[in-house]
């Protein structure tokens, strides 16, 4: 069976179970809350819990990751987010405080070779990160090459300890509904605890319509994470009711106190 013909099989079957399930009672994912009107359905202390605190600007300086560690501790997001070199400094931070230290791997392209990544994954882990927010390989996806983008996830999978979260970064701003179905699926099989949208780098940022495709096709086992573009109260709960149970956010502060930012993630 040549790579096309994987493809369209993988793609049918997936869409047939969709279709199948889509009169079941729905599930509820672990960490998610009913939906209801958006902005009407948590306090700003109970969304604090679903963000990850982000900050990945290539020109960031000691000073923002300082502000961003205080951020984190006073709102209590979940974890701070933030590229690999800055892992034992934010660790160090924040060690004691109960937030988590998310590292993102392979940032933002993801086209770097699969030992690359693993290299830093464990070097990552080493330095005190807990979570990773690998990039899939988007030009292997695209080019129908799904066994390197499932040996890239499993190698990084591999790098991780027991209790590492590894959540699988697939840029939906430049995939097809039928390729997030793929990189989903994908994810799935290599182990991955979570899919998230987008990197905020290249392409368009979370919608809900993506969110809303991930979770119909990873079910309620694994977590989906909404990223890039995330700057108001209501569009944050929107996210989650779609199916989101982890934001990605540069913005945390405005989100979570309900303002509107116009800076970018």
């Amino acid at each position: 069976m040549d790579q096309n013909e994987l493809i369209d099989r993988i793609t049918r079957e997936v869409l047939q179970r969709l279709s199948q399930e889509a009169n079941k009672p729905e599930k509820k994912a672990a960490g998610q809350v009913p939906a209801t009107s958006a902005g009407q359905t948590m306090s700003a202390a109970v969304l604090a819990g679903y963000i990850d605190h982000t900050l990945l600007k290539p020109e960031a300086v000691v000073s923002q990751f300082e502000q961003l560690c205080n951020e984190a501790v006073q709102y209590k997001f979940k974890s701070v987010c933030v590229n690999s070199s800055w892992v034992p400094f934010v660790a160090k931070r924040l060690r004691g405080t109960g937030v988590k230290i998310c590292s993102v791997i392979g940032f933002p392209l993801g086209e770097m070779d699969t030992r690359s990544k693993a290299f830093e994954a464990r070097n990552a882990i080493g330095n005190g990160a807990e979570e990773l927010d690998m990039v899939i390989n988007v030009g292997a996806l695209k080019s129908g090459n799904l066994k390197l983008v499932e040996e890239d996830i499993r190698a990084i999978k591999r790098a991780c300890r027991s209790n590492t979260v590894l959540k699988v970064i697939l840029e939906t701003g430049l995939l097809t509904d039928e390729e997030k179905i793929i990189a989903c699926e994908i994810s799935r099989k290599a182990g991955a605890d979570f899919v998230k949208t987008s990197t905020g780098f290249s392409g368009s940022g979370a919608t809900l319509h993506d969110v809303a495709l991930m979770r119909r096709i990873v079910g309620p086992a694994m977590g989906v994470k909404a990223s890039g573009g995330i700057r108001n109260f209501n569009q944050a709960v929107a996210l989650i009711n779609a199916g989101a149970n982890r934001l990605g956010c540069g913005a945390s502060v405005d989100v979570v106190t309900g303002a509107e930012s116009k800076g970018s993630y």
